[in-house]
């Protein structure tokens, strides 16, 4: 693969990230799927590791497969695209890298939903969005070593 094919895909990688951290930034704080055009009168936040996640799982039933699956599962989901830009549109990437920016993101977006009120704070949501990172991580390395085998047998023949 030249350089400037590289160029073109790291520069394809930066503009997606823009965008899905557009994205991100929109559902997690503004979207209305969550109650979150109104500020709440009151902080409502959650510093017990687990809790949240136990609470869903313990009333699965009551609460439906929707919210279980939204939260448990929409929390990791909605940060793989995270961990895979980031990987793609970086030169410093690696499995720590995206652990700590996938675990500073969800900080910031947890801090500020605490701060304004909109949404809650939740140490759970910070251990499920830093694993949907990693998992865009390793998505991307999977993709990555694809790439450089394909491009590799095509650099022998």
């Amino acid at each position: 693969m030249s350089q400037r094919q590289v160029k073109k895909i790291r520069t394809l990688g930066k503009v997606l990230f823009v965008l899905y951290i557009f994205f991100l930034l929109y559902f997690l704080i503004f979207s209305d799927w969550y109650g979150r055009t109104g500020v709440s009168g009151e902080y409502r936040y959650n510093l017990v590791l687990f809790k949240e996640i136990k609470r869903f799982v313990e009333y699965r039933e009551e609460l439906g497969a929707f919210a279980v699956f939204t939260n448990l599962f929409g929390n990791i989901l909605i940060f793989v695209p995270f961990g895979f830009f980031i990987s793609m549109a970086s030169r410093a990437r690696g499995f720590f890298m995206t652990l700590f920016y996938s675990f500073g993101l969800s900080l910031c977006v947890e801090v500020f939903q605490l701060l304004t009120k909109v949404g809650s704070f939740d140490v759970d949501d910070l251990l499920l969005n830093t694993i949907g990172g990693v998992l865009g991580y390793i998505l991307f390395s999977i993709c990555n070593m694809i790439r450089r085998r394909h491009y590799g047998h095509g650099k022998k023949h």
